[in-house]
């Protein structure tokens, strides 16, 4: 049994997004998918291609609109309108300034399709969950001069922000190959940005825990303290919500037992030593999923996965993972076309 990943209105991930909810996700796959998902303003096929990497495009189209909105604050980009001609056209390619893995590609098309006045040409040189390296181009773009600047500083930020989040889940997915234990989210995630920050952590290996306070239950102490005991507030859980997974989060091992007497399925072992942690893997004997959170560093997080946990929960993926430093170059005007072609890749 897993917490699923709850997609709003898409399929699940291809195996290119580097993870993903698996098949007892609640988005139901392909076969549940909702076409209308699809009806936005983004071309069609940037609609699908964020469908396929279990992003709603709906919800992407919806985040452009607010950076681009925030940026212009209802005027227009003073210095781009004042410094370029405008029917320049330009060409810019988005370079790694560092190594890293890179998440975003497609919301930063979005972005810039949402800015962009006119058609615009994309070369796609890599895709989302891809290691990269400092001076590598990821993405070129042929556009209007002044959209291209307009759009350049929001479609940077969610994409820095991204494949920070990505970069920094390698690093813990790495540590963690082989041990058979997985790297897993939380809720700790940017207000409007979450469906994207937990994308960026299926980006770098990891996986999701649940994606909102109604798709699964996760039983903390002060639920604990206001039902009267670990194991009377899973009871209550599991009476009112019988079909949600329900996971619960425990200090000792003597709420480890109580959990287990009552049919828990999923227990977090909150604030454990490696030792301790050892010890509850032996207590549960394969009887529930473990996870491990608390005290956990990219340091210590092989001790805590040999000791046979399934999942270190790891929040600082989303709440303290800095950028990935991503540049947008201009090639010189004189490479650029004159005239913009109707592109099908826009």
């Amino acid at each position: 049994m897993d917490v699923p990943l709850i997609s709003v209105g898409a399929p699940a991930p291809s195996e290119a997004s580097g993870g993903g909810c698996g098949d007892g996700c609640g988005c139901g796959g392909d076969d549940g998918f909702d076409a209308e998902a699809l009806e936005c303003g983004l071309d069609p096929a940037l609609a699908l291609l964020l469908a396929e990497a279990g992003l709603d495009p709906v919800q992407v189209e919806d985040v452009a609109h607010v950076a681009i909105e925030e940026d212009l604050d209802g005027g227009v980009d003073v210095t781009t309108v004042a410094t370029v001609p405008e029917d320049a056209v330009i060409t810019g390619d988005f370079t790694a300034r560092e190594a890293g893995v890179v998440a975003g590609l497609r919301v930063a098309e979005a972005v810039l399709s949402i800015v962009c006045t006119e058609e615009f040409e994309v070369e796609r040189h890599v895709e989302d969950g891809e290691r990269i390296a400092p001076g590598q181009k990821l993405l070129t773009v042929t556009t209007r001069t002044r959209d291209l600047l307009t759009g350049e500083r929001s479609a940077l930020n969610l994409l820095c922000r991204l494949s920070g989040i990505a970069t920094a889940t390698r690093a813990w997915a790495d540590v963690l190959e082989g041990s058979g234990a997985q790297v897993r989210d939380t809720r700790k995630t940017t207000a409007g940005l979450r469906a994207l920050e937990k994308y960026a952590v299926r980006c770098g290996g990891g996986v999701n825990h649940r994606m909102s306070l109604s798709d699964a239950a996760l039983v903390k102490d002060n639920h604990v303290v206001a039902a009267g005991g670990v194991a009377e507030a899973f009871k209550r859980v599991r009476a009112e919500f019988p079909d949600l997974p329900i996971e619960v989060e425990v200090d000792t091992l003597e709420q480890v037992r109580e959990v287990l007497d009552a049919g828990v399925d999923l227990i977090l072992l909150d604030n454990f030593t490696p030792a301790e942690t050892a010890e509850a893997v032996a207590l549960v004997a394969g009887r529930a999923i473990l996870e491990s959170s608390g005290r956990l560093t990219l340091d210590s997080a092989r001790a805590y996965a040999d000791a046979g946990v399934d999942y270190l929960a790891v929040g600082a993926l989303t709440h303290s993972s800095p950028i990935l430093d991503i540049g947008l170059d201009f090639r010189d005007a004189d490479a650029a076309e004159d005239t913009i072609t109707d592109g099908a890749d826009a």
